[in-house]
């Protein structure tokens, strides 16, 4: 299917709506799909070692993790902080395919055809607004996933008691958004980067099963490199907007002032936790994504156009 020659058929407010279900569409197959993941990812990227901090080693990997969550906190656990994440994706994926697709041709810099540069610049654009969207829901869902008892706090009753504990500020809701915002932009300037440009490259081919793999390779390779860049922002995000080590004493403060004392205290490994569950989450869920974001794009043009 061409989707090029269809979308230079439609008028640029219909396109744009189409760009918008698309990537709604997209997010929130992926939160739901890929929740129990990042569930794991948060708790692996808040456990500090014991000699930074921490009285105890809770989780030895990602397989520990599953297990004792099962076994401690039951099967819904794996779930806890969704509604955050699906109010936020929701809109936040819609944002950034949005802003993406609308973008890429500025940054063409009046070039007849999009360069590594403009997918890049286009996804780091896309990506440090969508941070500032997801932030506050960011900081709720983190909360919820830190919290290691049985019980189900809604989104609703943790967002008000950082309200009013914390309100809206750097304490509050706006905990970690430079840290998000880095995480966020260094991610989609690699995700988008590398996608648009080796699909441009690798011949398409005419039988649609192959086509398919073709893609799922190239969203999942994408999605991982990603994460290799912007997992040191993640874990600052993380520590930043999770319970810190001592009560009532603010040890995680500031994007790369928390990056320099989990490297000095932690090294490299520490900058880097959670990475596993974060690849087998992103990777697949990048593909995902960037998937259902061309079917679903490819379909409305060709039936709606």
């Amino acid at each position: 299917m061409n989707t090029l020659k269809f979308s230079q058929d439609i008028s640029p407010g219909k396109q744009a709506a189409f760009q918008v279900l698309s990537g709604a569409s997209a997010g929130f197959l992926e939160v739901c799909l890929m929740q129990p993941l990042d569930v794991v990812k948060t708790r692996m990227q808040l456990q500090a070692n014991p000699s930074a901090g921490s009285s105890e080693v809770i989780y030895n990997g990602v397989l520990d993790c599953f297990a004792k969550m099962y076994r401690q906190e039951g099967i819904l656990s794996f779930w806890k902080g969704l509604l955050p994440p699906i109010l936020a994706e929701t809109p936040k994926r819609a944002i950034k395919f949005l802003v993406f697709e609308q973008t890429r041709h500025f940054f063409q810099f009046g070039s007849a055809k999009p360069t590594p540069l403009s997918f890049s610049l286009a996804g780091m654009t896309a990506g440090v607004l969508e941070a500032f969207v997801v932030n506050p829901f960011e900081v709720v869902k983190v909360t919820q996933q830190a919290d290691r008892t049985k019980k189900l706090r809604t989104s609703y009753s943790v967002a008000r008691e950082i309200i009013k504990s914390e309100g809206f500020g750097k304490r509050g809701l706006l905990k970690g958004v430079t840290a998000t915002v880095g995480r966020n932009g260094v991610f989609n300037t690699v995700y988008f980067g590398f996608y648009h440009t080796v699909k441009n490259m690798v011949p398409k081919s005419e039988n649609a099963s192959w086509e398919f793999v073709r893609k799922i390779i190239i969203g999942f390779t994408a999605g991982t490199l990603g994460c290799l860049f912007n997992t040191p922002f993640d874990v600052a995000k993380s520590r930043i907007q999770g319970p810190q080590p001592v009560p009532n004493e603010i040890k995680y403060e500031g994007t790369f002032r928390t990056i320099s004392i989990v490297y000095r205290e932690e090294g490299i490994r520490g900058l880097y936790k959670g990475l596993l569950p974060k690849v087998m989450r992103l990777g697949p869920g990048g593909a995902i994504m960037l998937l259902t974001f061309d079917y679903v794009y490819e379909y409305l043009l060709a039936n709606y156009s």
